[in-house]
Order: structure tokens, then sequence, then C-alpha cells
């Protein structure tokens, strides 16, 4: 038998409109029961929701600590480095300034040594008498030494015996005498021979037997060894 459609009684067709609307109802009806089926489901949703900015607070957190460490440790970096840049430049300064001082010191003691050896030899100097190139400087300076030697005598005793010996002459010479006979002439101020002058000889004055003040030394010497002094001398020695 076949079918009609009854006058009066046939389904209108449905638009594509109404199509979703029912299909969205569906759909949001199905995620109604579907979620009513999972317990606690809302709770978990929410708590999702509402940890996720503590989440990302404390990623940042971790971050600005890092951020900060790395700055405090590029801060001690830098200050280390700049506390050793000083501690080298103040190293340096004191090794300047101590070697400045050294030099200082050094010149300061090198000018103090000069002006004490200046005046040590001003000194000296001014001690030394200048002796006369005639015969009174050379009995004078004939004193001296024998004073330093230990030898005694007189300015008197020596000029006396001189000018009876030599009448000043320090360049003569006996050639009649039995030293001149015997080939030791007596010569110089005091009238000395060889012999005797080499045995009584004084140090530091002229090996010449005719060196005024060496042949007044060494005569002296002799009269003293003799007779105690050229003073006790009066005649021929």
């Amino acid at each position: 038998m076949s079918q009609h459609s009854t006058p009066g009684h046939s389904r209108p067709a449905l638009t594509k409109t109404q199509k979703f609307s029912i299909a969205g109802v569906a759909t949001l009806g199905a995620a109604a029961l579907a979620f009513s089926l999972v317990p606690g489901s809302a709770d978990a949703g929410t708590q999702n929701v509402s940890t996720a900015p503590v989440a990302f607070k404390q990623n940042v957190d971790a971050q600005q600590a890092v951020h900060a460490g790395v700055i405090k440790q590029q801060t001690t970096a830098d200050k280390q480095a700049k506390d050793a840049s000083a501690a080298k430049a103040k190293a340096e300064a004191d090794a300047a300034a101590k070697k400045r001082a050294d030099e200082e010191a050094a010149a300061k003691k090198k000018a103090e040594d000069e002006r004490k050896a200046k005046e040590a030899a001003s000194r000296a100097a001014a001690r030394k008498p200048v002796y006369t190139n005639n015969l009174d400087g050379w009995i004078r300076q004939s004193l001296d030494i024998m004073k330093s030697k230990g030898i005694p005598g007189s300015y008197d005793g020596l000029h006396r015996n001189i000018i009876r010996e030599s009448a000043g002459d320090p360049n003569a010479k006996n050639g009649w005498d039995i030293n001149a006979i015997n080939g030791t002439p007596s010569v110089g101020l005091l009238q000395v021979i060889q012999p005797t002058f080499d045995a009584y000889h004084v140090d530091g004055t002229s090996t010449n037997i005719l060196d005024p003040v060496a042949n007044i030394t060494a005569a002296a010497n002799y009269a003293a060894d003799r007779y105690g002094s050229m003073d006790n001398v009066n005649s021929a020695y």
C-alpha cells in the first residue's frame, strides 16, 4: 500500500538556523551532563584558575632573584677589581716614595760625609804648620818631628850647635878632620858623618844626609843617645 501524506498532518521542514540551534542545545546539554558526572570538576577548574597567578608570580620572583644574584656578583667582582687596582696603585706609590726617601737619605749622607771630610781636611791643614825654608823653619820642623818621636832637645840647643858646627850652611863639609881623612867627612848643618846618619836616621825624614831637617833630626837623635840631649852638647861631639 502506498503511503501518502495526509493533508493537515505533514511536518514542516527545519531551517539551517533551527538545526544549528538544536545542535547547540544538545551540545550544551551534553556538556552539562558530563560536568555533572565528574565529581569535584567544578572545584578543580576553580582551583586551576586560582593557582595560575601564584605560579606566574613565583616564576617572576625566581627570575628576579637570579637577576639580583648576578648583579650582586658583578658588583662584588667590580669592587674586588677596584680594591685590587687601588692596592696595586698604593703599593707602587709606597715603593716610589720609599725609593725617593732612600735616594734623599743617601744624598744627604753623602753630602754630610763630604762636609765632614772637608772639615777634617781643613782642621788638619790648620793644625799642620807651615815652615819657612830657612834655618828657623828647619829647626822648628825638626823639633816637631823630635817631639812626635820622643827625642829631647830645644830650639836653643839645636840653634847653638848648628851655628858652631856649620854657621847655618846646610851644604857645609869638613874636609880636613879625621873623619874626612877616613873617607867619611862630616857634612850638613850639624856635621854628621854618613854612618852616624844611617844609624840614627829618623823615619819620616829624607834619606839625603844634606837635607836640613833630616840632618838636624838624625844629629839630635844621636846626641840624645850619647849625651841625653843636644842641649847638653857644647863642643865637637
